[in-house]
């Protein structure tokens, strides 16, 4: 590899650090980080690792192991947004590591060099290391479980076979069993396409299915403490609730089928993911796609591949999400790295004249959208100051200009400068948007008003389920009252409930008895409208909520 192109992959891996973790001090402006954490912050406020609260109410949704690693963090650190962040960063530069050891092992170096950089670039990858869930986690736990389990299919090694149980059985323990399709389905497609099924029953992959297993009995054990040990529970409206039930069933073929407690309003569309990717695996989704077809080529044909676990997962896993009826985009993160190892080859080898012009055409697609869509966006928002923005545009502009002056290969200079307005656009959206949405998150300024003005004595409620940031932001345990039940509630003196417009609307509606403490501006939407980006118009897509009292 030349010093000169090596030089540049180190340069934008430092600034695609730097990007990713940007916005791990930005406040939370969707619901679902707001409620993982509060979750966890009721692991430390309780003392108790293994019974999941919210709203001082039993939790069954999501498996334990994120719940765990951001309990440690908060223990460690305090609770703070950066430390709900700090852990899931750390397992996507983990996730990182092992994307570089599997691509090195079957394609090379310089390879393994764009692979990292592909999936450091790609654009829920970097979003959700900002929004984050539950996924930085399994980006890091199934590629990590796939190349241990790579390295035991090769020659028997006792390190790997544990480390392929032990993080297998930390990706069960985040998602559920799902997530063993793509990473036994991994294993299924190398085997079956080497002609060497039998050894799927091997004594070294039986062992590592006990092992998966033994590692695994932590999540059955706090399911059974909190749910099965106890049938007089109400969950879901009902009793005798089992949780280890929920976690092996309910909860990973009821989402699949669209049925039970949690579910989708949506039929599913099996083509949802296709086109999701256009903008969730920006800017590689088009270069993908040819990979893919490409792949899937030389899988039939008589030109052997150099591996089979990418194409088998990372396809399995695709298939499956297509087929559910529970659609969610971040949901492709967890094979990202498969995505990215897939895609990797083919910004280096030598390609058709159709190939090249192709690879060309759907990278400048987007070295010019990228740029072009923050400026349009910036020129509308109308942000506080334009300081980042600026920062951004003279940073990245002179990283343009020296790639477009010292690379001279197309092919090359196509790949950084792609990798560039990724990160461009990325740090424009941690350093400028996400501020913006959070300065407009009525559920912030209200939990703010509480700790400030409030005294810690007055008991605070929340009127739904939804307003987690709330609760999050809050430093006193908050309660639940169902909305329906606000007028019978006989709260103690000087409480506080939290209402949302749409809760507020209800208790107008229904003559109930209150009074205003505080209200507050409140953008209520998770998805950014052009309403709001457009300055002029925002009003149209805000409203307010309310601190009030009995």
């Amino acid at each position: 590899m030349k010093d000169k192109i090596k030089l540049f992959y180190l340069v934008l891996f430092v600034l695609a650090l730097l990007v990713n973790f940007s916005g791990i001090n930005a406040g939370f402006f969707t619901d679902d980080p707001g409620l993982y954490a509060s979750i966890a912050k009721n692991l430390l406020y309780k003392k108790d690792f293994f019974q999941l609260f919210t709203y001082n109410q039993d939790w069954l949704d999501k498996p334990h192991f994120p719940f765990w690693m951001v309990f440690l963090s908060f223990k460690a650190f305090g609770i703070s947004v950066w430390a709900y962040r700090l852990p899931a960063l750390l397992f996507f530069l983990l996730g990182l590591l092992y994307t570089w050891l599997f691509t090195r092992k079957f394609y090379g170096t310089e390879i393994a060099m764009i692979a990292v950089l592909i999936l450091m670039t790609a654009q829920y990858a970097l979003m959700g290391n900002t929004d984050v869930r539950a996924e930085p986690y399994l980006l890091a736990l199934v590629i990590g479980s796939i190349y241990h389990i790579s390295r035991l299919e090769g020659r028997f090694s006792f390190t790997h076979l544990l480390l392929a149980a032990l993080l297998t059985a930390c990706a069960i323990m985040t998602k559920g069993i799902f997530v063993i399709v793509a990473i036994y389905g991994s294993l299924l497609g190398q085997l079956i396409f080497q002609k060497k099924l039998r050894d799927l029953f091997s004594f070294k992959f039986i062992a590592l299915y006990l092992l998966t297993f033994i590692f695994t009995l932590p999540e059955f054990y706090a399911l059974y403490l909190q749910f099965d040990l106890h049938p007089e529970k109400t969950v879901f409206d009902r009793h005798n609730v089992s949780g280890i039930k929920w976690f092996l069933w309910d909860s990973q073929f009821g989402r699949f089928v669209n049925k039970g407690p949690i579910s989708q309003k949506s039929g599913g569309d099996v083509f949802f993911y296709l086109h999701t990717l256009l903008w969730a695996f920006a800017p590689w989704c088009l270069l993908f796609y040819y990979a893919v077809y490409k792949r899937v080529r030389e899988v039939f044909s008589n030109k052997k591949p150099a591996e089979y676990y990418t194409i088998s997962g990372g396809l399995l896993l695709l298939l499956l999400f297509s087929l559910s009826r529970f659609q969610l985009p971040f949901y492709t993160n967890t094979i990202f790295p498969l995505f990215a190892i897939i895609t990797a080859p083919y910004c280096y080898v030598h390609l058709s004249r159709f190939g090249a012009k192709f690879r060309l055409v759907s990278q400048w697609v987007y070295i010019i959208l990228f740029p072009v869509a923050i400026v349009v966006v910036n020129y509308f928002l109308k942000p506080a100051g334009n300081l980042f923005f600026i920062i951004d545009v003279t940073v990245f502009a002179l990283l343009i200009l020296w790639i477009a002056t010292q690379i001279k290969s197309a092919q090359q200079k196509a790949f950084l400068l792609n990798c560039t307005v990724a990160l461009f656009a990325n740090c424009y959206l941690n350093t400028v948007v996400y501020k913006e949405l959070v300065a407009y998150n009525g559920q912030v300024t209200a939990a703010r008003y509480i700790n400030d003005q409030v005294a810690a004595s007055c008991p605070v409620y929340s009127l739904r389920e939804e307003n987690n940031v709330f609760q999050f932001y809050t430093n006193k345990p908050v309660d639940y009252i169902q909305l329906n039940q606000f007028n019978s509630f006989k709260p103690a003196a000087n409480s506080v409930f939290y209402a949302n417009q749409r809760s507020m609307d209800y208790l107008i509606q229904t003559h109930a008895g209150f009074k205003v403490i505080q209200s507050f501006q409140n953008y209520p939407q998770e998805r950014i409208l052009l309403d709001f980006i457009n300055k002029a118009n925002r009003y149209k897509v805000l409203d307010k909520v309310y601190l009030i009292t009995k």
